[in-house]
């Protein structure tokens, strides 16, 4: 669904699916002052994005009146209770609105805690509540994180978060304890005169240590879980759909193959790679790296929405490809070598193509570590050395997800497809089957391509 930026909840109106384009209007809260700097930033950080380009071909002249006639931007921003709306605006809402769909979400792994905590936790409480007043809601729709498993092992199952639970065996968690703990420590930090710097670096640790002592890995997670047990809590009788994806990855098929909007875990070592800034990494080759493109996420919340409207339960979706179709770190290894011998890298328009030797992978931190000591002999030691100290940043923010053992269960999501499929009589395919997916081609053909077009 549409979003600008990464904190942004897409309010839907009379939702109707035809040829892959919603027919009715979508009330975009874009997180802004007013209604006109809302708009400037719908055409600069979305309409005005490559991806849109499709559409602008499609409409020629017309395309501005099509985005006007389809998005109603909203002022306002879901860390404040009914979005900061105004009464007025409010009660039109709860008796148009059939569809919410929240994609809001700060996804920095380390985010201060207070700033992930407000968008990620209370964001989710703020928008159960404006649910619960739409007259006429046929169902909620939620982004989160199939991550939210931690660091278990062995088959995750789609399964809902209970308020209060954790990760760590004998531990027990008060949301609202957490949000005391972030003000106490706010109100410390400014009494002391805490410079701004200060404040952010003891906000940042103590997400960490918040996180850690429950068992997930960063504050992202932490808080994203929080958020699941929030919408749980205060859902009542809503419908309600949980998409939990995996690590999101370019588009495969549509609407531009290839386009991808900010750096994801194997994208920073592939643009590392690229650079010959980063020759090493610490990742079993054989792990299995739970990737998924971008419009099977997307696919799979469109048939979800209609799925499942008017429906008064829970549903948990885990949009991941380790289950059914796994792919392992040594395939893009393999994949990322060979587009790279067929397309190297230059270093200027001038100079002369550039021969990558293939990535090194390790199992474990001691050869890497041995790479770093024969470095001090070596007359290339900084060169070496910086090398080393980039491998070692990355590792610390994504061995979570690198060395990770789990897999998750998607047997719901398999039930959907199936469903959809037997009941599909329109010429439009929503594709979210993993099956589908030949990796090595993916990789090869479109996302690292994907990756060095738009993000590098």
């Amino acid at each position: 669904m549409l979003q600008t930026g990464s904190q942004l909840p897409c309010v839907v109106q009379k939702i109707l699916v035809v040829d892959g384009w919603c027919t009715g209007v979508l009330f975009l809260l874009v997180r802004a002052t007013d209604v006109d700097s809302a708009k400037h930033r719908i055409w600069t950080e979305v309409a005005g994005r490559q991806i849109f380009q499709v559409l602008k071909d499609k409409h020629g002249e017309g395309f501005e009146d099509f985005i006007e006639a389809k998005l109603c931007p909203l002022a306002g921003d879901v860390m404040y209770e009914n979005f900061g709306l105004d009464k007025t605006k409010l009660e039109e809402l709860y008796k148009n609105i059939d569809i919410i769909v929240n994609t809001a979400a700060t996804t920095n792994f380390y985010e201060r805690y207070d700033v992930a905590f407000d968008t990620n936790v209370l964001g989710a409480k703020h928008i159960a509540e404006f649910a619960n007043k739409c007259t006429g809601l046929k169902m909620l729709l939620h982004v989160s994180t199939a991550f939210l498993a931690g660091e278990q092992e062995g088959l995750i199952l789609e399964k809902a978060f209970l308020k209060g639970e954790t990760l760590r065996e004998g531990t027990h968690l008060y949301i609202e304890s957490e949000l005391n703990i972030i003000k106490d420590t706010r109100t410390e930090l400014r009494a002391n005169y805490s410079s701004e710097k200060a404040e952010r670096k003891t906000m940042k640790e103590l997400g960490l240590e918040r996180a850690r002592q429950f068992g997930w890995p960063n504050t992202y997670t932490f808080t994203k879980a929080m958020g699941e047990m929030m919408l749980g809590h205060l859902r009542g009788d809503l419908p309600v759909v949980i998409i939990r994806p995996s690590i999101i990855t370019s588009l495969l098929k549509e609407p531009l193959p290839g386009w991808i909007e900010g750096i994801k875990t194997i994208d920073s070592v592939i643009l590392g790679y690229a650079k010959q800034a980063l020759k090493f990494f610490l990742v079993d080759p054989d792990t299995i790296m739970d990737v998924i493109p971008g419009d099977m996420v997307v696919n799979t919340m469109m048939v979800a929405m209609v799925a499942h409207s008017g429906e008064q339960a829970q549903t948990i979706y885990h949009v991941t490809s380790s289950l059914r179709n796994p792919a392992s770190y040594a395939l893009l290894q393999e994949s990322a070598h060979r587009y790279f011998i067929d397309n190297p890298p230059r270093a200027g328009n001038n100079s002369e193509p550039i021969r990558l030797n293939k990535m090194r992978l390790f199992s474990t931190i001691l050869h890497m570590v041995n790479i770093a000591l024969c470095g001090a002999f070596s007359p290339y030691y900084n060169e070496l050395n910086g090398k080393y100290r980039l491998a070692m940043s990355l590792i610390e923010l994504y061995a979570p997800y690198t060395l990770f053992k789990g897999r998750f269960d998607n047997m719901n999501l398999e039930r959907l497809r199936m469903a959809m499929e037997q009941t599909n009589n329109t010429e439009y395919y929503f594709d979210f089957d993993p099956m589908t997916i030949d990796w090595d081609d993916y990789f090869y053909r479109v996302h690292i391509p994907g990756v060095l077009k738009y993000l590098a």
